[in-house]
């Protein structure tokens, strides 16, 4: 309301003035601080005193000055104001709203309270119809929900939510299975892949699938993000052919074991030919897959999904689902009072006392942060004996000090034992910081100022590296490089790189991903011997070969220190007992479409 935000203004300007209290102003002097007319001062005061705001005491003649009572506080204006807004699912405008109000953490506290208790299961009774709706809230903004062009995990969730692929991986890692194509063979050079597809499957948009959008969705794939995530397995497609509407051949340039693999992320869900502009590849309205759930919409920081009734596996219990892009949590943390309105909720911390009234799942995956070195940068880096006391330097033990009250642990390999005892690894002896400053004299260290490159989104972590290093006699400089640039250019200006990488299901994947970028800072030796080494493994059919790779990689990267561990940090799901079909899929989200109440 806009009279609303006129009286806000005014209470504002009357900041010093006390609820119930009368001060003397005319009505030109009131019109002037609303920038209007004297006719409409006067309306609005009218307005106003209807909605008991305030009481307007009129003085006639020269010389006398009109009474004016405030009665309403600015603060529950401003709140009411808010709530409204969001009840509009206008989101960033009650957030603007709420954040103007500076000078006042009583708003900001009381909104954040309110809106809290907006989250969890709600169900509206229309008739003899039920709807169930999971509204839950999401701290970061969604850039896209484009396969083509995701870059964060809460976005793969959600893309997982709308789009479906050939076929899927079972959450161990360990099998993959049927999806949208029921079956496929291979031949025996490993190269010609044949899928068959499911019939009668629709997309959001009513059109049945076929052979043809998968041949388009992976033609797309390769012209929209040419050198995206794993775009080394699409690169080495070399040919497909459609013989009729539920049958593809694949033929790839060279065998690749990765390729089924990577048909399982969503990076490779199908999209449908019709629904992107045939010219630019984007999609023609909002982004549409074969999913369980469709985008029904996105508007102020709120993304609405609807249940898909034609669901090829069913639909859905839940009938809407709608992600609200806010933070929610205070500094102090999510507080236990506001834990029965979440319901579910995911890599939380709870108390003993609340985690006890909780259900919670331990997440099959894990991230890992590291640094890498920059050999292809001249400077202290280049020699091996000043790499080697710098991993020293970062001392783990403080890490994990720093970071006390996460399930973290330290790192020391892409491939920790499964076994419970293997997760309390020994930490090393740390030295000390004045044994460290002699050493690196003795290597030829003299003070020089390192950057650190990484996203924003691990700053927080550079800047306890920055905190570890210096007590250690290291000055380290912090470049922050957004996620989707981070492959590029700019990173090889940095002495040292920090990232994470997610061991879950796609392992694999994950890590040749991550050994072709580290290849580009690598020596023309080193890198030549990385590529040999990685062709192997993408040519060994045996999981467990493959893992005796990838461990001799890692073991030669550690030896000569350009591949640093750091942490690793465990996730849960929390669930309040009142949801029913929590099952857990790739990157330990919740399905959607198997979440129930009672």
């Amino acid at each position: 309301m806009k009279i609303r935000r006129h009286y806000i203004t005014l209470r504002r300007a009357y900041a010093h003035v006390q609820e119930g209290a009368e001060v003397e102003a005319t009505t030109q002097e009131l019109a002037e601080l609303l920038e209007c007319t004297h006719r409409n001062m006067v309306m609005l005061l009218q307005r106003m005193q209807q909605e008991n705001w305030l009481q307007w005491q009129p003085k006639r003649g020269r010389g006398n000055r009109s009474l004016l009572t405030f009665l309403a506080g600015a603060d529950a204006l401003l709140l009411q104001e808010a709530q409204e807004l969001v009840h509009k699912q206008d989101l960033q405008g009650a957030l603007a709203i709420v954040q103007s109000a500076q000078q006042s953490t009583s708003v900001q506290d009381r909104f954040q309270q309110w809106l809290t208790g907006q989250f969890g299961f709600h169900s509206e009774v229309q008739g003899n119809r039920r709807t169930d709706i999971l509204r839950f809230p999401l701290p970061q903004r969604i850039h896209s929900l484009d396969p083509a062009a995701i870059h964060y995990t809460s976005e793969s969730h959600l893309v997982n939510q709308l789009f479906d692929g050939l076929v899927r991986m079972d959450a161990k890692g360990e099998s993959i299975l049927p999806h949208l194509a029921h079956a496929w063979d291979v031949d025996e050079s490993r190269t010609l892949w044949t899928f068959y597809l499911r019939k009668g499957v629709l997309f959001h948009n009513g059109r049945e699938l076929s052979s043809s959008d998968v041949k388009y969705s992976l033609e797309r794939l390769r012209a929209l993000a040419p050198s995206g995530l794993h775009g080394w397995v699409y690169a080495g497609i070399a040919s497909m052919e459609t013989p009729d509407d539920t049958t593809i051949r694949i033929r790839l340039s060279e065998r690749n074991e990765a390729f089924l693999a990577f048909l399982a992320t969503n990076r490779a869900a199908i999209v449908p030919q019709n629904g992107c502009d045939p010219e630019s590849g984007q999609f023609l309205g909002s982004p549409i897959g074969t999913g369980p759930f469709k985008l029904a919409g996105q508007e102020q920081g709120v993304w609405v999904l609807e249940a898909f009734a034609p669901y090829f596996q069913g639909r859905a219990f839940l009938d809407r689902v709608e992600i609200w892009t806010v933070e929610v949590t205070t500094e102090r943390g999510l507080m236990e009072p506001e834990l029965e309105s979440f319901q579910l909720m995911h890599n939380v911390r709870m108390s003993e006392a609340a985690s006890e009234q909780w259900q919670q799942v331990r997440q099959s995956g894990m991230t890992c942060k590291f640094i890498t070195v920059n050999e292809l940068k001249h400077g202290p880096l280049a020699n091996p004996a000043i790499r080697e006391t710098i991993d020293e330097a970062i001392s783990r033990e403080r890490l994990l000090e720093l970071l006390s009250g996460d399930v973290i642990e330290e790192g020391d390999s892409f491939w920790p034992q499964q076994s419970a005892a293997a997760s309390n690894v020994e930490l090393k002896p740390a030295l000390t910081a004045a044994n460290i400053r002699v050493r690196l004299a003795e290597a030829g260290y003299n003070g020089e100022t390192l950057v650190l490159a990484t996203i924003p989104q691990y700053e927080a972590d550079a800047a306890l590296i920055q905190q570890v290093c210096a007590e250690a006699g290291v000055s380290i400089e912090i470049t922050l490089i957004a996620a989707e640039h981070f492959k590029g250019k700019a990173r090889l200006e940095a002495d040292l790189l920090l990232f994470a990488v997610m061991l879950d299901e796609h392992r694999e994947l994950r890590l040749v991903d991550l050994y072709k970028s580290i290849q580009q800072h690598m020596l023309p030796a080193m890198y030549a011997t990385l590529g040999e080494q990685l062709q192997s493994i993408l040519s060994e059919a045996d999981p467990k070969k493959r893992k005796e790779l990838f461990l001799a990689i890692e073991d030669e990267l550690k030896n000569t220190h350009s591949l640093l561990f750091l942490y690793r940090k465990h996730l849960k799901t929390a669930f309040h007992p009142s949801i029913r079909g929590i099952s857990l899929e790739s990157l330990g989200w919740v399905r959607f479409r198997d979440i129930w109440f009672t």
